[in-house]
């Protein structure tokens, strides 16, 4: 009865995986964030980079994550390693702001054309400031 516990507990598992991570990919996609960044960066001969970064990112984040692994850093390397979770998560804003073209709607509506670029360094500013006070002062 326990090994049967157990490969449900496994197909369950794999299942869920394999649904989180289509989901994930098929939302990459829908946004063509590689694309745009080889068009962005004019670096179309390094496509298969970028999506060989996608693939490895994904499969490193997933098993630290299952394995539980902890890691003390040198404060530079967690600088750096911040630096790029920092850049992926502003590509992917951007990528699905570009795609919604979200500020260009709410500049309209707010009548605020004249104003985008103090509402998106107002948007910036607010995210830093929030995410500051989560880390610096909500957590402790």
């Amino acid at each position: 009865m326990m090994i049967m516990t157990w490969i449900i507990e496994i197909l369950l598992g794999i299942a869920g995986g394999i649904a989180v991570g289509s989901g994930v990919i098929a939302f990459i996609l829908v946004l063509d964030i590689v694309p745009r960044l080889a068009q962005v960066t004019l670096s179309y001969n390094k496509v298969h980079w970028y999506e060989g970064a996608l693939i490895v990112g994904s499969l490193f984040g997933t098993v630290s994550d299952f394995w539980n692994w902890k890691g003390s850093f040198n404060p530079l390397v967690g600088l750096i390693i911040g630096l790029f979770f920092g850049v992926f998560v502003g590509l992917l804003a951007a990528a699905l702001t570009e795609v919604l073209n979200v500020l260009p709607i709410i500049a309209k509506r707010l009548h605020m054309k004249n104003y985008l670029v103090g509402l998106l360094m107002a948007m910036i500013v607010g995210k830093v400031a929030g995410s500051l006070f989560e880390w610096y002062v909500y957590r402790r």
